[in-house]
């Protein structure tokens, strides 16, 4: 069973949709019992950094998540969702954030369009079980703010956007992806499905 981690600021149903189409049970809950017992967690995430961890403090699910990385169980964070992993954001002030890996959240500084938003190319920087079968493709970002992580080993895959950005990001059992993966075709597919595959077998073939 995947836990999809609902706090009230997500893309939860197409997240949901997306991870039933690779095969695998699925559960949008605000349960920490139902997220313990879960073989894989993502964590969404669509607005402002301080407002998502606004409401998952006031849910108690950020102490949950925390707990349930510390498991060793996979986890996932996708866009805001992402970001929330980090350790802090200037997004409208300073706020703290889950801490799970070092770095911060910073606005996009330069003449050019902010949100960057559109298809952009991955470029992998390391071996990782996310790229398994996977060549570098194009995926589907929306955002005005990126991660500069602390550790340069967390940095598993960047695209370009007037710099370098962070796309991907992992750590041991905790993944982040800057892009909305559901939204971005087969390349978004397999590495979703490849972050599933740490999980467990699909209940399902697709």
């Amino acid at each position: 069973m995947i836990a999809v981690i609902d706090y009230g600021m997500g893309n939860l149903h197409s997240v949901k949709a997306a991870v039933e189409r690779l095969g695998y049970a699925v559960t949008v809950t605000s349960d920490e019992s139902e997220l313990m017992k879960a073989d894989g967690a993502i964590l969404p995430g669509v607005g402002a950094f301080g407002d998502a961890m606004a409401e998952l403090s006031k849910a108690g699910l950020d102490e949950a998540v925390k707990r349930y990385a510390a498991s060793g169980k996979p986890l996932l964070g996708i866009c805001l969702g992402m970001q929330l992993l980090f350790s802090s954001s200037e997004e409208h002030g300073e706020h703290a954030g889950l801490g799970l890996l070092p770095g911060k959240v910073v606005r996009f500084q330069g003449s050019y369009k902010v949100p960057h938003m559109g298809w952009n190319r991955l470029a992998f920087r390391t071996d990782s079980p996310l790229f398994a079968g996977l060549q570098e493709g194009h995926v589907y970002f929306v955002h005005s703010f990126h991660v500069l992580p602390g550790r340069e080993e967390d940095l598993l895959a960047t695209t370009d956007y007037y710099q370098p950005v962070t796309a991907i990001v992992g750590r041991g059992n905790v993944y982040g992806m800057q892009f909305h993966p559901e939204k971005s075709g087969s390349v978004g597919m397999q590495l979703l499905g490849n972050f599933l595959a740490l999980c467990g077998k699909p209940v399902q073939s697709v």
